[in-house]
């Protein structure tokens, strides 16, 4: 009898997918009672040509692939929940690589009632190497980054607001519906949204532990914080009540950064303000790094995590006040 599917969208992800599945494969949970299903963009890589030699390989695991022509998050989750038929319902990602009691340590927190939605904690790696893939790793789980995220640093169980991939029983989407397609990034904070106005709650286990590689270079980790603050604006247009300080602060460093810089050619103030802002932040930052680059012994962090933190603020903020602006003219 199967009891839990792991639903995975995927596109393009020939470098990381074998390892998600042979994590998976490594699971203590009874692989008689597991099934994957990898809801695929189409990828244009070898992805599906790395899915079908795992699956020959091992046969005792059942894996499927289900087509996902939309090449978006939430189609994809939508198109694996489709085709689950697991009475419990493990979210990863193509990106990940879940210990080897990560299934077994969800389906027990589920059961035992902590929550409608368990998950765990990252820990986060390099996405290729180099110094900056190094620091971005660094960046996206230090607090300056990502602020309250407790689910990339904490060690404390808790009851949170959202979680990475999470588990859930199916009947929880029989009852709040599926992830909602017109997002196309923050599909998983809007559907814990849904789940908490309700009175569900969500649960931070941290001994629920994956690895998570990190984008490999800054130019990817712009695009992704830019889709992450466009759509969270869309989302929170919908959900005001759950904007958090953490939040709020990058599109307003972003808007002033934008005022005084457009200000600063007429008047000594601005310019005197965008100085002091600036330094203070890269005091901040730069203070904040030499202390990791110290601790891993690590001299690139000292210069790569100012790098890529500047860039996650910027980024995000930018894309939430285009999101914002262009939603007013529309």
């Amino acid at each position: 009898m199967l009891i839990v599917s792991i639903i995975i969208p995927c596109y393009n992800e020939e470098a990381t997918i074998r390892l998600l599945l042979e994590a998976i494969y490594q699971q203590t949970f009874p692989r008689k009672n597991l099934e994957v299903i990898i809801a695929d963009g189409l990828s244009t890589d070898r992805t599906r040509v790395e899915i079908a030699a795992f699956q020959e390989e091992n046969p005792d695991l059942i894996v499927r692939v289900v087509d996902n022509p939309k090449k978006i998050i939430p189609a994809a989750l939508n198109r694996g929940l489709a085709a689950a038929n697991g009475q419990y319902i493990v979210r990863l990602d193509a990106h990940s690589m879940p210990e080897s009691n990560y299934v077994q340590l969800c389906i027990a927190d589920l059961e035992a009632g902590l929550g409608e939605n368990v998950g765990g904690v990252w820990e986060i790696q390099p996405g290729s190497n180099g110094w900056i893939a190094r620091s971005i790793a660094k960046a996206a789980s230090h607090p300056l980054g990502v602020g309250d995220a407790l689910y990339r640093y904490t060690t404390q169980p808790s009851i949170v607001e959202t979680v990475p991939f999470g588990a859930f029983r199916r009947d929880t989407f029989l009852r709040l519906g599926n992830f909602d397609e017109s997002l196309l990034t923050n599909e998983d904070y809007e559907f814990n949204a849904r789940l908490r106005l309700q009175g569900g709650k969500i649960w931070l286990d941290p001994k629920i532990r994956s690895v998570y590689f990190s984008r490999p270079n800054l130019a990817a980790l712009a695009h992704q914080y830019w889709r992450y603050g466009y759509w969270k604006w869309r989302m929170l247009r919908r959900y005001p009540a759950t904007l958090r300080w953490r939040q709020a602060l990058p599109p307003l460093f972003t808007a002033n950064l934008i005022i005084l810089g457009l200000l600063s050619p007429w008047f000594r103030l601005a310019r005197i303000g965008l100085g002091i802002e600036i330094g203070l932040y890269l005091f901040v930052l730069l203070i904040s790094s030499f202390q990791v680059a110290v601790q891993q012994k690590d001299i690139g962090l000292w210069f790569g995590i100012p790098l890529a933190v500047a860039t996650m603020h910027i980024f995000w903020g930018a894309g939430f006040l285009w999101s914002l602006v262009t939603s007013i003219v529309k």
